[in-house]
């Protein structure tokens, strides 16, 4: 594809409603789903300016707020009013940051002179709004691969790596799946050469 015709491609996506966009994510297309994180990305930055936060408690909305349009947006049944839903999770997860009296703190000291030492400086390591989309993308794309795959495979993979506070040991598994605790191992093994093969498609 030449650069006009991944222009128009673009263009083409920019022009449709948030419904559309949303049935192409679900399809896994992953160029609808940059197109919706910008078109409402300043939307989410505003709300939570507003309310009187820092550009680093913006930051920490927008990953949350995305993060679960990610996960639950097969399960809107509105699509049409995304938007909607955008603005109250914006707005519900910045007031709830602002309760817990989230603060940037500076960790810098002064001097005997008065003037600022940089040796108390500390760098800021939070992702960027751009490694932000680019994790979002990710994330999206793994979904959708799983959701390609077989039900044991899926099931299997969610347990063992859906949130690593929450990592179900082999025994469980087995006992969950109803296999022998030695096939977990390999079988896992498997099913992430599958998942690697999706993605890779």
């Amino acid at each position: 594809m030449t650069e006009l015709d991944e222009s128009a491609a673009k263009d083409s996506l920019d022009a449709e409603s948030d419904a559309a966009l949303a049935a192409r994510c679900n399809r896994g297309e992953s160029a609808a789903w940059t197109i919706l994180v910008q078109r409402y990305q300043r939307l989410v930055y505003t709300i939570v300016r507003r309310i009187g936060l820092d550009d680093h408690a913006a930051a920490d909305v927008f990953q949350t707020v995305f993060s679960r349009l990610l996960t639950h947006l097969p399960q809107l049944n509105q699509a049409d009013r995304l938007q909607a839903w955008i603005v109250t999770t914006a707005k519900r997860e910045a007031l709830l940051q602002r309760s817990r009296g989230l603060r940037t703190v500076s960790l810098t000291a002064d001097d005997d002179d008065g003037a600022a030492s940089p040796a108390y400086d500390v760098a800021d390591d939070s992702p960027l709004p751009d490694e932000q989309l680019a994790t979002l993308q990710s994330q999206n794309q793994v979904r959708n691969a799983l959701e390609r795959m077989d039900e044991r495979c899926r099931t299997l993979l969610t347990l063992l790596y859906h949130d690593a506070d929450d990592a179900v040991a082999y025994d469980e598994v087995a006992r969950r799946l109803d296999m022998p605790l030695g096939s977990v191992g390999p079988t896992r093994a498997r099913c992430l050469g599958k998942l690697r093969k999706l993605l890779a498609a």
